[in-house]
């Protein structure tokens, strides 16, 4: 054959129609052995059964069944794919739970909510198929049957269950970008929220691409302090102060959502590394981790944004000086569990704690025998005789290292110290 084709080399049109003839002969017997191939794997009951051809694809070329096998590899059906390529974006994350819920509850409770605000999008039935639910935390995943009803089912943070609200979340494990590839990654605008006692962003609005995370807040910063900082850019649809949960301190972080979406970005740019006493502000959007590039707004627009949230802390009242100063950071709840313990960190402290003045009193609040924690745990509180004593000690202790941790020292009412309301 190779030398045939050899001496047709210079035949023009000849030489190309045998080579033609060629490839056609070549790929005939390739169709052959191919059609072999399949005979022989149906003789040995590899391929059994047969199934509507596959719209696009050669018909029967691959008559498998569902949940059938090629060779040795399991086919698995679409449905159970789907389910799990689309699990982050189908979980939603439930927290507060009573002690007395438990998975069959939450299911029911979830299903019939759901319904009750038409947030049902997969057909009928139970929106909930799954549930699981750690008691010691109190908290649970809820599994949805689809991506649209998890977003839905996201309108409920702050629905009353059992008694108590509880929040509604992602899980850590939900992918933003992958899941908006997935379906709707927000509630539909048009749930009956009023039918379960809800509106519109009354849990605060929390989620979504536009969630700002707020780091580096002084501790002693307050709420109000922190949500007039924010709102130098507009109104908020939500904010969370993030607490210890043994102590209610803050834990120098929130979170914020702005019912203006379009002034994320500038806010992000402009408070973004702001000096705050001896700590720097990281403010960005919550789900692009660190490394989110500055938007590309004017400059003076940056500028005048952020004159404003400085002059509005400067602008703030100092603080009242008083003869009481309130310690944070300095000790844990396990610590002052111990009586031997307890007394030593009383003594250390009041040992220098008195460097700075007379002292009147020192008072470390401790848990109750019970367990529970009393008014003021985790704080320690410095009477001195004069204002002088207590401004040193205010101005030598706050940002000192204490254990590992950075002490935050403010002043502290005297009439609430004095009537052993230590929770201010």
């Amino acid at each position: 054959m190779l030398g045939y084709l050899s001496h047709c080399a210079d035949n023009g049109r000849e030489s190309t129609s045998v080579a033609f003839m060629y490839k056609k002969e070549t790929m005939h017997r390739l169709m052959v052995l191919f059609r072999l191939q399949l005979a022989t794997i149906a003789c040995f009951g590899q391929i059994t059964g047969t199934t509507a051809p596959i719209p696009g694809m050669f018909p029967n070329m691959f008559p498998l069944g569902t949940g059938q096998q090629f060779g040795a590899l399991p086919v698995m059906p679409v449905q159970a794919m789907t389910q799990q390529a689309t699990r982050h974006a189908r979980r939603v994350y439930v927290g507060g739970l009573p002690p007395i819920a438990n998975e069959q509850s939450v299911a029911t409770f979830f299903s019939q909510v759901m319904a009750a605000i038409g947030g049902n999008t997969a057909g009928p039935g139970d929106a909930v198929v799954n549930v699981y639910i750690n008691h010691e935390k109190k908290f649970a995943f809820v599994e949805m049957r689809s991506v649209e009803e998890a977003s839905n089912a996201m309108a409920l943070d702050g629905i009353i269950f059992e008694g108590a609200p509880v929040k509604v979340r992602r899980p850590s494990d939900y992918n933003p970008s992958l899941a908006a590839t997935l379906g709707p990654s927000q509630p539909n605008p048009n749930l009956n929220l009023a039918a379960v006692g809800l509106t519109p962003g009354s849990a605060g609005g929390l989620e979504g691409p536009d969630r700002i995370f707020v780091g580096g807040l002084p501790y002693y910063f307050t709420e109000a302090q922190i949500r007039e900082l924010l709102e130098s850019f507009g109104a908020l649809r939500g904010f969370d102060l993030v607490k210890d949960r043994e102590t209610g301190n803050s834990k120098g972080y929130a979170f914020c959502v702005y019912q203006d979406l379009s002034v994320t970005d500038i806010a992000c740019a402009a408070l973004n590394g702001i000096k705050m006493g001896d700590k720097t502000l990281t403010v960005r959007r919550a789900n692009q981790g660190t490394n989110q590039p500055k938007p590309e707004q004017e400059n003076v627009l940056l500028h005048a944004q952020q004159q404003i949230a400085l002059q509005r802390l400067m602008l703030q009242p100092p603080p009242v000086v008083t003869k009481v100063v309130c310690l944070t950071q300095v000790v844990t709840v396990d610590e002052l569990k111990d009586d031997d313990e307890y007394e030593d960190i009383l003594e250390d402290i009041r040992m220098e704690a008195g460097k700075f003045g007379q002292l009147v009193n020192v008072v470390i609040p401790r848990p109750r025998p019970d367990g529970e924690n009393a008014p003021g745990v985790g704080k320690v509180f410095l009477e001195y005789v004069d204002t002088e004593g207590s401004s040193k000690a205010r101005a030598g202790m706050n940002g000192r290292k204490f254990g590992g941790n950075h002490v935050v020292a403010v002043f502290f009412p005297e009439n609430k110290f004095s009537q052993g309301e230590y929770d201010d």
